[in-house]
């Protein structure tokens, strides 16, 4: 019986720009259905990590693999396992949430009572089926970001990479879409790489990797990492450790 392939593999990812090196043999494997945090301070290679991921940049040393197929040489099947959510919103503000979602359903070759069908679930899921027909620009920032968490997940990936995904937006805001994602992984099966600075949006039972500097300084259970004391000190000791 063939073993069941990781959500995400990430193995000896190198990554230069120019003369400044990025990437430094990065590795690590998320397990399907699993709520990875991608931790790490501002520099510390997680867009270029995730431009890699996504096909933004051609990965130059290392591979990657998403369920098994190597973004690489299997470009169309990896990518599209795959929902996105970068760090920079890229909604249309001046068209309706839910025009919004038929473009993109458009994209992904979804159309007719399907594409309405998946757009409702969606919108039901992240609470904004009152909101369909707003503009995205009459929308608060938390909902802008469900809004756009609901257009990743149209066309059913399997595995969801979200980038910073809560920058700009209140406590209580950020705390509701990191609820909502720690959701769908744990119901519905979904494979979530979540990169973030801020340590209170990890919990204990997810898995955790710790970038600095373009190196991967840990990578166990949110739990094991931080050993009973609080993450954010582990996490400032470490990166300071690694400086």
């Amino acid at each position: 019986m063939d073993a069941v392939p990781p959500g995400l593999r990430i193995a000896d990812v190198t990554f230069r720009y120019g003369d400044r090196l990025a990437l430094d043999a990065v590795s690590f494997e998320v397990v399907q259905g699993r709520f990875c945090a991608l931790l790490g301070p501002n520099g510390a290679g997680k867009s270029t990590l995730f431009a890699l991921l996504t096909g933004l940049l051609a990965t130059r040393a290392g591979r990657i693999s998403v369920l098994g197929h190597d973004v690489a040489r299997q470009r169309a099947r990896a990518l599209g396992r795959l929902g996105v959510v970068f760090q920079t919103p890229t909604l249309d503000l001046d068209i309706s949430v839910a025009a919004n979602l038929r473009y993109a359903a458009a994209l992904h070759g979804l159309s007719g009572r399907r594409r309405e069908d998946r757009i409702a679930a969606m919108l039901d899921r992240l609470g904004l089926a009152d909101r369909a027909g707003d503009k995205v620009r009459a929308l608060n920032g938390g909902h802008r970001r469900r809004a756009e968490i609901a257009r990743a997940l149209l066309h059913e990936p399997a595995v969801l990479l979200l980038d910073e995904p809560t920058v700009g937006l209140d406590p209580a805001t950020r705390a509701g879409i990191t609820d909502h994602v720690h959701a769908l992984a744990a119901q519905e099966g979904l494979t979530v790489l979540w990169a973030t600075h801020l340590t209170d949006e990890v919990r204990p039972d997810d898995d955790l990797v710790i970038l600095h500097r373009g190196r991967v300084l840990r990578h166990a259970s949110a739990g094991a990492v931080a050993r009973g004391a609080p993450l954010e000190r582990v996490f400032l000791d470490l990166t300071a450790e690694a400086a």
